[in-house]
């Protein structure tokens, strides 16, 4: 007996692969990047603004992630999430810069 899974050809499998890497890594890319901007500009106690931080980066990790699978594409998927990744980094290391003279 044949498997389904024998009849998909390689350019899905690997689309979905590329999907899967983007959703996991840049999904962790984004949140970690998204809970470092919060925690640095968030105004209040540090303890605070860490734990919303955090708190946040499980959200940001969803949206990815859900948003990876949502794309036509797979390198749609890829500069969904890398692009604000970057964004996001830039802008946090803006504000490190300006707390850390």
């Amino acid at each position: 007996m044949k498997s389904k899974a024998a009849g998909l050809p390689l350019s899905y499998r690997l689309a979905v692969t590329s999907r899967s890497l983007a959703a996991l890594l840049g999904g962790y890319l984004l949140a970690s990047a998204a809970s470092v901007c919060v925690s640095l500009l968030m105004p209040g106690a540090q303890v605070d603004a860490a734990l919303t931080g955090m708190m946040l980066s499980f959200v940001f990790y969803l949206l990815a992630f859900i948003w990876c699978f949502a794309c036509r594409s797979a390198l749609r998927a890829w500069l969904g999430v890398l692009l604000p990744s970057l964004v996001l980094g830039a802008i946090g290391g803006l504000a490190y810069w300006m707390k850390n003279p």
